[in-house]
């Protein structure tokens, strides 16, 4: 995780900001800190994911979305991004023509942890999350070949977690039938 020159930033500019770059950034306490590209083993779990959820979705005649990558402001000066989640209708209408950063909860946010965003998965994220009362937060980690599903109760995260033959247990898809060695196994390219 790299900053940039920008010294400090407001939310508001946050929303706006284009340094004409490809790069991605988080806003953490008015601060910018670019977010290294995801690898392949990433790409190809958010996208089994993001094809199961959204196959959920369906299922349930839901009006709900799945999204990838979108922002989630998390504080005055600061906004995460996601690897997917998934928000209401009606909350997608709300930026429908604005920056893709979500200002209240979404239903679910799933993260898939790298080397290098252990500590900003299952610490920093999760206490914002739970500061933001998302109600589900799911936090896979092939570097551990488990997936911590989090549910807030009282404000605070109830950890379950989950590994190899275990099915991923949900109450946002209290139907979804996905194996953690499935996700795993995505992940690969044999």
């Amino acid at each position: 995780m790299v900053s940039t020159p920008v010294t400090s930033i407001t939310f508001e500019e946050y929303l706006t900001y284009d340094n004409g770059s490809d790069f991605h950034y988080e806003l953490v306490d008015g601060k910018l800190e670019l977010m290294n590209p995801p690898t392949i083993q990433h790409f190809l779990i958010v996208d089994f994911l993001d094809t199961a959820l959204k196959a959920e979705i369906k299922h349930c005649n839901s009006t709900w979305l799945c999204f990838r990558e979108s922002g989630v402001r998390t504080g005055r000066n600061k906004s995460r991004l996601t690897d997917l989640c998934v928000v209401t209708l009606e909350q997608a209408r709300e930026l429908l023509n604005a920056s893709a950063v979500f200002q209240s909860p979404p239903l679910l946010i799933v993260e898939v942890v790298s080397p290098e965003s252990v500590k900003r998965d299952y610490r920093h994220k999760r206490s914002e999350y739970a500061a933001l009362e998302v109600a589900e937060y799911w936090i896979v980690d092939p570097l551990e070949a488990k997936i911590s599903v989090l549910l807030l109760e009282d404000g605070f995260y109830e950890e379950t977690v989950f590994t190899a033959t275990g099915q991923i247990d949900s109450r946002t898809f209290p139907e979804l039938a996905i194996a953690v060695d499935q996700v795993f196994t995505a992940g690969n390219l044999s």
